[in-house]
Formats: C-alpha cells, sequence, structure tokens
C-alpha cells in the first residue's frame, strides 16, 4: 500500500516545464473520424519537448485565426512528441477549419504551452465522463492512473460510434472499464447512475459540451457530493451581470490603473501601457491568471472550482472584475 500511495503521489506532483513558445514540426495529420483530425508535433531537431502532467493544454497559432487551445492527449512519459485532436466545427472561429484545411505533414507551426488548469489529483478512484470530443484530456489522466494501479472508469458518450474518436484503442487496450454511449442506441450518458455507481471517494473528471458539465455538476450538488473536476470548451452561462467602476493597484510599482464599466482589467492594463499576456479572452484557456494579494474579486472564469475562487487568491484578469473598490495585483 504505501508503494501504491507514493506512486499516486508521483503521477499527481509531475511538474510542468514554464511556457514557452516553440516552432514544432507536424510529422503527421491522422484522420480519426470523420470530422476529427490528429496532429502529431516534434521538435524539428528531435529533441525532447516541455515536460507536461495529464489535463494540459497547448495554443496552436494560427496565421489570420490567432492562438486556439487543445488539450494534450498523447503521454507525458514520452517527450519526443506531443498529439493534439481537433474537431471540425462548422459554426467555430475558424480554428478548426484551418486546421482540418491547411496544416500537412512536414508543416511548422508556432505553439504556445504547455498551460494546465485541470490537473490530475491524487484520488483512491477516478471516474471519467468524456462528450464527443471531450475524451482528449482524459486520456492521459486514464494511462496515469492505470500505471499507478489507481482503480477507474471511464463513460464515454457522443453522437455515433462513428464520431467517437479513439473507441476502438481504448475498448481494446481497457475493456469493461470503458462504458460506450452512443446517443443514437443508448440515448445520454446517465449521469445519476454513474454517480450512484460511483465508490465512495471517487474523484469525477468531465470533459465535454456545456449541457453535459452542467448537467453534471447539478447532478452532484443534487447528491451534495464534492464539485467534479470539469473542462469547458467555452464559458459556462454566468446569467445576467452588472459591471461598476473600480481601480486595481500594481504590486510592483503602486500605480493604481482605473477599470471602467464595460472594460475588462486586461484592457485597462494594456491601455495603460503593460503587455499582459492572453489567449481567450474569455476565461477558458488560463494564460492571463494573475495573482490577487488583496480585494475581493467577482470570479468570472470558467476554470476555477468554487474553492479556488474562494480563495481569492487569483483572477483571470480577460473577464474577472472587483467586487470592490479596488484590487491589488501581483504585477
Amino acid at each position: 500500500m504505501t508503494q501504491l500511495l507514493s506512486e499516486k503521489a508521483e503521477m499527481t506532483q509531475t511538474t510542468d516545464a514554464p511556457e514557452q513558445t516553440l516552432q514544432l514540426e507536424i510529422v503527421a495529420v491522422d484522420r480519426l473520424t470523420d470530422d476529427v483530425v490528429q496532429l502529431r508535433l516534434r521538435a524539428p531537431d528531435g529533441s525532447p519537448l516541455p515536460a507536461w502532467s495529464p489535463g494540459a493544454h497547448l495554443d496552436l497559432v494560427l496565421e489570420g485565426v490567432g492562438p486556439r487551445q487543445y488539450s494534450l492527449c498523447s503521454d507525458p512519459t514520452e517527450p519526443g512528441e506531443w498529439r493534439v485532436a481537433v474537431l471540425r466545427e462548422p459554426d467555430g472561429r475558424g480554428g478548426s477549419a484551418y486546421v482540418h484545411d491547411r496544416l500537412v505533414p512536414g508543416q511548422s507551426v508556432t505553439v504556445q504551452g504547455p498551460r494546465n488548469h485541470f490537473r490530475l489529483v491524487e484520488a483512491p478512484h477516478y471516474t471519467f465522463v468524456a462528450g464527443g470530443i471531450g475524451i482528449t484530456p482524459l486520456l492521459p489522466m486514464i494511462r496515469h492512473a492505470e500505471r499507478a494501479g489507481v482503480p477507474w472508469r471511464l463513460h464515454y458518450g457522443g453522437r455515433t460510434r462513428a464520431t467517437m474518436a479513439y473507441v476502438d484503442e481504448l475498448v481494446e487496450r481497457y475493456g469493461d472499464r470503458i462504458s460506450l454511449c452512443p446517443q443514437e442506441t443508448h440515448g445520454l450518458l446517465d449521469l445519476a447512475g454513474i454517480l450512484a455507481d460511483a465508490p465512495e471517494g471517487s474523484r469525477v473528471y468531465c470533459c465535454g459540451p456545456e449541457p453535459l458539465l452542467a448537467a453534471l455538476e447539478g447532478a452532484c450538488a443534487e447528491r451534495e457530493l464534492p464539485t467534479p473536476h470539469v473542462e469547458r470548451f467555452a464559458p459556462k452561462d454566468l446569467g445576467e451581470t452588472h459591471d461598476v467602476d473600480f481601480e486595481v493597484e500594481l504590486e510592483s510599482t503602486g500605480e493604481v490603473v482605473a477599470v471602467p464599466a464595460g472594460c475588462s482589467v486586461l484592457e485597462a492594463l494594456r491601455q495603460h501601457g503593460l503587455d499582459v499576456p492572453s489567449s481567450c479572452q474569455e476565461g477558458t484557456c488560463g494564460t492571463c491568471e494573475t495573482g490577487v494579494l488583496a480585494g475581493t474579486v467577482d470570479h468570472r472564469d470558467s476554470l476555477l472550482t468554487e474553492q479556488e475562487q474562494e480563495a481569492m487568491d487569483t483572477m483571470f484578469i480577460c473577464v474577472s472584475r472587483s467586487a470592490g473598490e479596488r484590487l491589488t495585483l501581483e504585477l
């Protein structure tokens, strides 16, 4: 048992390398389904890529489109190659169409990352729930749990079996620990049944479309279970919000920057001359995370758990605001 706990700790304490900007080569573009392609990325000189942990994602910087976030779905123990899978989204912002239509083997692509706000924490059991392309960040988690000998189960839903990436590989490798739920034959995932069957102490990890995440969070709340760990593709619905003017103080210089209603902290800081990194500008990627030293944050991101928000020690300045007159930021 001591050895197992040690393996668990090692599994969950992997240190990610500092975020970097890299020029990588596309060594293969694999078609997984009619609407999903997998990119395999390597350093041009074959050198090892930066370390990362399960749940991490990277940005592909696409010409004329900008950075787009995709979950790493390869194995952190294989540093020679990164893999991401991209679903074509006809109503998207152009990133997936660019990947599907313009990226080819041998091409160079700018990559930023890795970055992780969906970390695998230590637990005696894991319940993984995937909806469609949401399977991607869960693949490295499953590999790590398997390697450490931690029991787990995956519940994987999609429109049809043919649209569900990696499904044959998963079933062949893990057998009956994979519960498939193609909607055309099985309907929606039975979240109540999944939670009822999960052993006591199981940590629930879920990635998929917003209706699935919201339903799972609601189901956990109804049963007074811990908040599930989720990763969102798009911002969660916060309902009606109301902006007011406030100020941010910069800890390093003591400067005070006004943030008017209708203007984000990120925008105000850039107008003040600060070059603050950002990517999604909708509170989903984590690039603009900033430490908070004083004040009360009006959290509007889709990343932090309730417990993390209550700590009031960090915020995502592209969307979150102040609930008071001033915030002091670690800038």
